[in-house]
């Protein structure tokens, strides 16, 4: 897709969303049931839409709260929900609704206190922390929140009893129950009125922020960031960690400048993304232009999206950091500094993650754990200890505890921007230094993600697709030795095909909520290579899509 002429500008005011309206919309607007695209549809993070189409309005969010106390019923879930919220418009509103079920149906439920917001990271670590060593009144927890998406959407996500992202058989019957509700007008949901919800019995506020901040003196070392005495810098973008990042200075006596501290639902401050939209994305050099202008400020600067489940980090020697150089470099810092992880623990990526990740992994003997796109895929292994990381493309990770237990199994921005501040104060060398010396020993990679436009069944058959609907031998002059469309380490379904030669390959899926494909692409060679293995991967595409 063409570069917008606005990328990396600051936003225009006729850009700006009328956050009263957005609201107004959330409560007026009625979504209808026959329409597939107001329809309720858990992707890899949730349910995502917005007022404005149809497709996030309260309609939606009494249904799902209310399939959400179901599923609990029927699978015995009886202890407390955390509910969590980051800074979009409706989140708020969202909430409130969601409160109205959850306290109708009885559910205990905690939030934040003083109306304030959460992060994902934060729900996901509370969950685990009320679960250990139970076997009854176990916990689980929502997060009301579209990640990075524009000011106009809204999202919602459900967190089971193991703290991650659920996966497809829980949100397959969440989704399934709510769209029953939605088609019969809610007529079979619990509510009750906002003032009764917040006052009740089961309704209780709790300071998520001093637990969470207190405890992750054991995941990172933060008495080493506190020694080095770094000048650091952090950007919470409007979102969910704005209220953190004062607590961890004053916890550990660190110097985080907090670059911008405002919240604002039109996220006014933000500049423009790549295709014309602001987009709280945290790893793209345009939504961050603000941030990497300041590089040379701080010896490490990061930055979070509004629910603070991704991370982006900015360094004086390579400014914003791709995704995949950065996971790699936390990679081989970890394996060769956390000595309280177990040696037999494997590395976990998505199959769309740099293959450098590979390279360092197999250079410290360590054994890889490749899975379809989405972080629910490293949530059993986290749980166990039998993978100490798990990272994917869009900047998205969590790691293990110093001795090896699990922290998150959700992702964490927080946990990975302070361990490039740790990587810095223990190495003397920021990120983007280490991963210099990674291309040195591996190569340097080369790495493309672009989107392409296809309809709904185009989509659906890519989704489908045998290996066999691959008719080419050669992928960029070099044979090709992998066609899969499940991945390696769990057989798993990825929802598309990856095509591997010896020194690059591509994947390609479609897009859970846009009438698009993905095709991601590396090559070990040139930029003049990677053009043409994502070349011959549209023309792959398009052929394996022909009506046959």
């Amino acid at each position: 897709m063409a570069l917008s002429p606005l990328a990396g500008k600051p936003a225009p005011k006729e850009m700006l969303i009328d956050p009263e309206q957005l609201v107004r919309e959330y409560y007026v607007r009625k979504p209808d049931p026959a329409e597939p695209a107001q329809q309720i549809s858990f992707g890899t993070s949730g349910h995502r839409g917005s007022p404005l189409t149809g497709s996030f309005n309260e309609a939606h969010i009494l249904a799902i709260a209310q399939a959400i106390c179901d599923y609990r019923r029927t699978h015995g879930i009886s202890g407390p929900l955390y509910m969590g919220r980051d800074t979009h418009a409706v989140s708020g509103p969202a909430q409130r609704t969601a409160l109205e079920v959850l306290a109708a149906n009885g559910v205990e439920t905690v939030i934040q206190g003083g109306d304030g917001v959460t992060p994902t990271p934060a729900i996901s670590r509370v969950i685990l922390a009320h679960n250990r060593g139970r076997t009854d009144r176990l916990a689980d927890g929502i997060v009301i929140t579209p990640s990075h998406n524009p000011p106009e959407d809204g999202g919602f996500k459900y967190n089971p009893t193991n703290g991650g992202p659920a996966d497809s058989e829980v949100t397959n019957w969440i989704q399934e129950r709510a769209n029953a509700l939605l088609r019969v007008g809610n007529a079979d949901t619990r509510r009750v009125p906002f003032v009764a919800a917040i006052g009740s019995a089961t309704t209780h506020e709790h300071d998520f922020i001093a637990p969470y901040v207190d405890d992750l003196r054991n995941v990172v070392d933060m008495e080493a960031i506190r020694a080095a005495r770094l000048k650091l810098g952090v950007d919470p973008l409007g979102g969910a960690a704005v209220h953190y990042w004062e607590p961890i200075n004053a916890a550990y006596k660190l110097d985080i400048a907090v670059v911008n501290p405002q919240v604002d639902p039109t996220f006014s401050f933000m500049t423009v993304d790549h295709d014309g939209k602001i987009r709280m994305d945290c790893s793209s050099p345009y939504a961050m232009a603000r941030l990497v202008g300041l590089k040379d400020q701080y010896q490490v600067a990061f930055a979070n999206d509004t629910d603070a489940d991704r991370h982006g980090i900015v360094t004086p020697s390579a400014g914003l950091l791709n995704p995949n150089h950065y996971l790699a470099v936390a990679i081989r810092y970890l394996l060769r500094h956390r000595l309280g992880w177990s040696a037999a623990a494997a590395v976990g990526k998505t199959l769309v993650s740099s293959s450098l990740i590979d390279r360092v992994v197999a250079g410290l003997g360590r054994a890889l754990w490749e899975v379809p796109v989405g972080f629910k895929w490293f949530v059993p292994g986290l749980s166990d200890g039998s993978v100490c990381f798990g990272g994917e493309e869009s900047a998205g990770a969590s790691f293990l505890r110093m001795d090896g237990m699990v922290w998150t199994t959700d992702k964490d921005g927080l946990i990975m921007n302070l361990l490039a501040a740790e990587i810095t104060a223990r190495t003397g060398k920021d990120p983007g230094e280490h991963y210099r010396d990674l291309t040195a020993e591996f190569g340097t990679p080369f790495y493309s993600r672009i989107d392409a436009p296809a309809t709904p069944e185009q989509k659906a058959r890519l989704g489908k697709l045998s290996a066999d609907a691959v008719r080419a031998s050669t992928l960029a002059g070099e044979p090709i030795v992998a066609k899969i469309t499940r991945a390696p380490s769990n057989g798993a379904p990825i929802g598309g095909l990856k095509v591997s030669a010896r020194s690059g390959w591509f994947a390609a899926r479609p897009s859970g909520t846009e009438n698009i494909y993905k095709i991601y692409a590396e090559s070990f060679k040139d930029e003049h290579h990677l053009e043409a293995i994502v070349a011959e991967a549209q023309e792959i595409v398009r052929k394996s899509l022909e009506d046959r």
